[in-house]
């Protein structure tokens, strides 16, 4: 399995803070929007094959509500992109601070929300099942890049994994550490 450094414009030279990812992810990630905006489109607006569960919730709920996860799914995914690709570093370390406080994936988190708040806005239940194939690639994904960033960053990672939530920044009884 071939891993890729960073961006695949060149710039992950600089980048000594990223571990690396698998090698599918990008092209995963644009087969899977591609299936999505499929799925998406042809039943939300053309044949309708599986949106009955919105005659039951108004649109001027399901709008709202779909608007306010796409926002904050540009805001998160864009905070985190700007936190691993905003400032060079010096020296390579654990990123923890901002987003990165709140879950270890916050961009794979963000494009998920993504997929959701535009499923919400018409409840398509064909993109809702699309939706959770999307969810298990990525944390399929994020499992793979955890072991990259273990290698790494040894005990310094597995700290911050101990204290920090992977997807969701839900506690359900999670054993907090100091550091």
């Amino acid at each position: 399995m071939r891993i890729q450094q960073g961006r695949p414009d060149g710039r992950s030279q600089i980048r000594q803070n990223l571990a690396g990812e698998h090698a599918f992810t990008d092209i995963g990630q644009l087969v899977l929007l591609a299936i999505f905006l499929a799925a998406w489109i042809t039943d939300s607006f053309l044949f309708h094959y599986s949106v009955f569960v919105a005659r039951y919730i108004p649109v001027y709920v399901r709008l709202p509500v779909g608007i306010i996860v796409l926002i904050f799914s540009a805001l998160l995914a864009l905070s985190a992109h700007k936190a691993v690709f905003g400032e060079a570093v010096k020296k390579p370390n654990v990123i923890t601070d901002k987003v990165f406080s709140l879950v270890r994936h916050p961009m794979y988190l963000g494009s998920w929300l993504f997929f959701v708040g535009l499923m919400i806005t018409t409840l398509s239940l064909a993109s809702a099942v699309v939706s959770i194939v999307i969810f298990v690639f990525y944390y399929r994904v994020a499992k793979y890049e955890e072991k990259l960033l273990l290698e790494k960053f040894g005990i310094e990672y597995q700290k911050y994994k101990a204290r920090v939530p992977m997807l969701f920044p839900l506690k359900f009884g999670r054993k907090r550490l100091s550091t």
